[in-house]
């Protein structure tokens, strides 16, 4: 009979968390480019050149990739299949706000299954500068919400976002 309230204990304690686990969401960092908004916007909008500032790439420059549609557009998916850190997965573009946003759909297949929105936005600081604001943020349903009690999404891949904001400003100035 112990045994049995136990379990009901841990079944109460487990629905618990899931009502006061995060649902949500949202990492974002962003950087300054000594360049003018329109021409950093007009890299951004490209996918394709997320290979050469995306921290995801050089944890393995051997993922395998396929690109469907036109980049810079509406509906282009970028897939990749990459090693463990890397995983399997896809975006899409799905919203485009010239000189102001590009906005895709992430959805990853391996390690585990999920899907958030990815975010670019830009802001014209006067005297060509550019804030480039870069992020991703999305929805944890019950019960696997109880997994972010445990594991900060900010500090797990914070540091990946400032690595390619970093790498960005520097092939921009270039």
């Amino acid at each position: 009979m112990l045994i049995f309230y136990i379990f009901l204990g841990l079944i109460a304690l487990f629905i618990i968390l899931t009502l006061v686990a995060p649902k949500t969401f949202n990492v974002s960092r962003s950087i300054v480019i000594n360049k003018p908004l329109p021409e950093v916007f007009e890299y951004l909008k490209y996918i394709k050149n997320q290979d050469n500032w995306s921290p995801w790439k050089l944890k393995d420059p051997d993922m395998k990739q396929e690109f469907v549609g036109t980049d810079g557009e509406i509906g282009f998916v970028s897939k990749w299949v990459g090693n463990k850190e890397v995983g399997t997965g896809e975006q899409e573009i799905i919203n485009i706000i010239e000189n102001e946003s590009i906005e895709a759909m992430l959805r990853f297949f391996k390690p585990w299954k999920s899907e958030s929105n990815a975010i670019t936005k830009v802001e014209d600081l006067g005297n060509n500068k550019t804030k480039v604001i870069w992020g991703f943020h999305g929805e944890s349903k019950p019960p696997s919400n109880v997994f972010f009690l445990f594991f900060n999404m900010d500090k797990a891949v914070g540091k990946d976002f400032e690595a390619g904001l970093k790498m960005l400003k520097d092939i921009l100035e270039k």
